[in-house]
C-alpha cells in the first residue's frame, strides 16, 4: 500500500479533528442557546472549526515531507503544532474576531496543559491512524 502516502497521511490527520468537529459546535451551541451563555457561534466555533482538521492534517503530511534525516518524534512533532498555532488562535481571537475569554494570567496553565494534551494526541491517536493507513 505505498500508493498516495502523502493522501493518506492527510487523512490520517484530519480524521481525530473531524470527529471531534461535531461535538465541539454542540457544545458551542449548548452553551449559547441551553445556558445563555453570551458567545457568538459563529465567531468562537466555526470558523476555527472548521480549519483545524486541515492543519492537522498538512500537519501530519509535513511529519512525512520532512524525511528520516530531519524527523523528530512524533508527539513532539504535534506539540510543536500547538507552540505554533496556539498563539496564533489566541491573537487572532483576541485581536480580529474581538473575543477575550482568556485572561493573559490564565495563559501559564494553557499553555503547559495544551502542551501535554497535543502531545498524547499525536503520539497516540493520530500515530494510529498512521498505522492503519500504512505510514508508520
Amino acid at each position: 500500500m505505498n500508493t498516495h502516502p502523502h493522501l493518506r497521511a492527510y487523512l490520517a490527520g484530519i480524521a481525530l479533528p473531524t470527529f471531534l468537529t461535531p461535538l465541539g459546535v454542540c457544545a458551542f451551541a449548548i452553551a449559547r442557546f441551553g445556558f445563555g451563555v453570551p458567545i457568538a457561534l459563529e465567531r468562537v466555533a466555526i470558523f476555527p472549526l472548521a480549519l483545524l482538521p486541515f492543519l492537522w492534517g498538512a500537519w501530519n503530511v509535513l511529519y512525512f515531507l520532512l524525511g528520516e534525516r530531519a524527523r523528530l518524534p512524533f508527539g513532539f512533532h504535534g506539540s510543536l503544532f500547538f507552540v505554533i498555532f496556539g498563539p496564533l488562535g489566541y491573537l487572532l481571537a483576541g485581536q480580529v474576531l474581538d473575543l477575550s475569554f482568556l485572561p493573559h494570567g490564565f495563559l501559564g496553565v494553557v499553555i503547559p496543559a495544551g502542551l501535554l494534551v497535543y502531545y498524547l494526541l499525536w503520539k497516540y491517536l493520530v500515530s494510529y491512524f498512521n498505522r492503519v493507513l500504512g505510514l508508520a
